[in-house]
C-alpha cells in the first residue's frame, strides 16, 4: 500500500495515519478520557516540579548548618523531582495516547508505546514519524505483564503507567503496581462494567475478589471495588495508593491513583475497607468496616471490627425500614476516592487556560470535576433521588425541596457525578425516610398493599420535623453556573468499539506471552 493511500486523523496535538475507515480503532467518545489523562499528567509534573524547587530553596537556606549528608539526600529528591518524567502506555493501539502525552505534557523524557500486535506497533512506528517524536516514543511489541516486570527495579520504574485494555486491567495490577516509582501515577481504565455493577458476581468475585453492588449506586460501587483491588496488590509489596481521581464516564470508569511506599501506611489500608449492606426491598445501605485500629502512643493494635450494621432489625436478618432481605457485599474501598486539593488543582488549570489551547472536550472537564469537586468526598455511596419515592409510590419530590430539607435540618448533602439524579448525603436513613414519607401523606398516599416493602415504611411515624422551606444552598455553585455537568453520550458513537481484530485475547497474558509470540513468527493461527 503507497503512503498516499493513508488518512490522517487529529486529536488534541497529535496525528495519527489510518488505512480505510478509522471507525476500525478509534473511537471519539474516548476522547474525554484522553484529555483528561492529559490534564492529570500536567498537574502531575507540575506538582514534582513545585515540590522540587521547595526542596531547593530548603536546601539554599540551611547552607552549610546542615551535614552534607543530609544535604545530599536533599540534592537527590530535588533531581529525583525535577528529572523528566518516564511514562508507560501498556496497551498502545495506535498510539494516540502516547503521542499526545508527548506532544501536550510538559518535561517528558521517555514514552514507552507497547502493544502485543504487529499491526499497532507498526502503526505507531509509522505515527511517531508522522508527529516528529521519536526522540521521546519508542514502540514495543511484547505482553504488557513481562514488559512491567522486566521495570520492577526501582531504578527502572516508571514515573507514570497507563493502562486501558479492552474490559478487566486485573491481569495486569500485579504487575503494575510493582512498576511505578514511589509516588509515581497509575491510571487505569475498566470497561468490564457488567461484572462490577452487579450482574455476575461470580465473574466480578474472579477478577477482582469482591462482590459487586447491584444498585442505583453500583458506578461507585466500581469504582470501590477497583480501587479495593490496586491497594490490595500494591499492599503485597509493602506499598499502598492514594486516590487523586476516580471518575465513572459514559460506559466505563477510570481512576487515577498515587503509588507510595511504606509497610507502616500499607497495614493502615485494611482500615479502609469494608463491606456494603444492600436492602433488596427499599435500597437501603449500610457500610460495616472489615478492621479497627487502636493507637495508644506508640502502639498501633488491629483488631477485627464489632459487627454493627444499622440496618439490621433485631436478630431476624431483615431490613429495619421495611422488612425485606438484606445482601451482603464487598469489601470495597470506603475511604475517599478523590483528592480535593488535586481536584481543585485541576479545575484551576482549566480555567486558567487560554481559548486557543483548550482541549477539545474543555467544558465537559469542568463541568464533571466541579460537580466531583462539591462530592461529600468523606460519605461513601449515594442513592439516586426517585428510588426513595418509588418504594412509597409516591410523586418525585422536587430535588431542591429534598436538599432544603436535608439541609435544614443541619445535615450536607451533594449530588454524584456518576448520576444526575443521585443524592448523597450523611443524613441518617431514619430522617431520609421521615422525608419521604411526609412528602408521600402529603400526596395523599396513606396504605400500600402489605405485601410491598413500602407498607412497612408508610406505616411508621416520624421521629424528625420536616422543613421543606427553600435552602439558598441546595442549588450547587455548578448548576447557578450553568456548567456541562453530565452529558448525554447515546448516540451515533455510543459504547466502546469491537475488539479489533487480530488482537491477542487476555488468555496469551503472561506466561503464554513467549508461546503464543513463537506461533505468531511461524505464522500459525489458533
Amino acid at each position: 500500500m503507497q503512503t498516499q493511500d493513508y488518512q490522517e486523523l487529529t486529536e488534541g496535538l497529535a496525528k495519527i495515519t489510518f488505512l480505510g475507515s478509522s471507525k476500525a480503532f478509534y473511537n471519539p467518545v474516548q476522547e474525554f478520557n484522553r484529555d483528561l489523562t492529559v490534564t492529570v499528567l500536567r498537574q502531575f509534573v507540575s506538582d514534582r516540579l513545585e515540590e522540587a524547587k521547595n526542596l531547593k530553596e530548603l536546601s539554599n537556606g540551611n547552607g552549610e548548618e546542615e551535614p552534607a549528608s543530609k544535604r545530599k539526600r536533599v540534592e537527590l529528591k530535588v533531581f529525583k523531582k525535577d528529572e523528566p518524567i518516564r511514562i508507560l502506555d501498556a496497551l498502545s493501539a495506535s498510539g494516540l495516547r502516547a503521542l499526545r502525552f508527548a506532544k501536550e505534557v510538559p518535561n517528558v523524557g521517555y514514552i514507552c508505546a507497547n502493544d502485543f500486535s504487529d499491526n499497532a506497533v507498526a502503526s505507531i512506528n509509522r505515527n511517531v514519524k508522522v508527529n516528529g517524536v521519536e526522540n521521546i516514543v519508542t514502540s514495543n511489541f511484547g505482553d504488557a505483564v513481562e514488559v512491567m516486570m522486566a521495570h520492577r527495579g526501582i531504578d527502572k520504574r516508571f514515573h507514570a503507567v497507563d493502562l486501558d485494555p479492552y474490559g478487566s486491567p486485573s491481569l495486569f495490577l500485579d504487575s503494575a503496581v510493582q512498576a511505578v516509582s514511589d509516588e509515581g501515577l497509575l491510571m487505569i481504565t475498566c470497561t468490564d462494567m457488567a461484572s462490577l455493577c452487579g450482574n455476575t458476581p461470580e465473574a466480578c468475585y474472579n477478577k477482582y475478589n469482591a462482590i459487586p453492588l447491584k444498585h442505583k449506586c453500583c458506578h461507585e460501587g466500581a469504582l470501590r471495588i477497583l480501587l479495593r483491588c490496586i491497594d490490595s496488590h500494591a499492599n503485597r509489596y509493602g506499598r499502598y495508593i492514594e486516590p487523586l481521581l476516580s471518575v465513572s464516564i459514559d460506559f466505563y470508569i477510570r481512576v487515577f491513583v498515587k503509588i507510595h511506599t511504606g509497610q507502616i501506611h500499607a497495614k493502615d489500608s485494611v482500615t479502609k475497607l469494608g463491606h456494603v449492606l444492600h436492602c433488596t426491598g427499599c435500597q437501603s445501605l449500610s457500610t460495616q468496616p472489615i478492621v479497627k485500629k487502636t493507637v495508644d502512643g506508640n502502639s498501633r493494635k488491629f483488631t477485627p471490627s464489632v459487627f454493627k450494621p444499622d440496618i439490621f432489625e433485631g436478630n431476624n436478618g431483615k431490613c429495619r425500614h421495611c422488612g425485606s432481605s438484606v445482601h451482603i457485599t464487598g469489601p470495597m474501598y470506603l475511604a475517599p476516592m478523590h483528592n480535593e486539593e488535586f481536584v481543585k488543582k485541576l479545575i484551576q488549570r482549566l480555567n486558567s487556560t487560554p481559548n486557543e489551547q483548550k482541549l477539545g472536550t474543555h467544558r465537559r472537564l469542568l463541568g464533571t470535576l466541579s460537580v466531583i469537586s462539591e462530592e461529600l468526598h468523606d460519605v461513601p455511596f449515594y442513592y439516586e433521588l426517585p428510588e426513595f419515592f418509588h418504594v412509597l409510590k409516591s410523586p418525585v419530590l422536587r430535588v431542591v425541596d429534598f436538599r432544603s430539607a436535608v439541609l435544614n435540618a443541619g445535615y450536607r448533602c451533594s449530588i454524584s457525578h456518576a448520576n444526575a439524579k443521585s443524592i448523597k448525603t450523611d443524613a441518617p436513613l431514619d430522617f431520609i425516610w421521615d422525608i419521604v414519607r411526609t412528602h408521600a401523606k402529603q400526596c395523599n398516599i396513606t396504605s400500600l398493599p402489605e405485601n410491598l416493602p413500602g407498607h412497612v415504611i408508610l406505616s411508621k411515624e416520624n421521629s424528625h420535623t420536616i422543613n421543606f422551606t427553600y435552602n439558598s444552598k441546595a442549588i450547587s455553585k455548578s448548576q447557578q453556573e450553568g456548567m456541562l455537568r453530565f452529558q448525554d453520550n447515546k448516540g451515533k458513537n455510543w459504547g466502546p468499539k469491537e475488539k479489533a481484530k487480530g488482537s491477542v485475547n487476555s488468555i496469551y497474558a503472561g506466561f503464554q506471552a513467549e508461546e503464543y509470540m513463537k506461533k505468531e513468527r511461524e505464522g500459525l493461527k489458533e
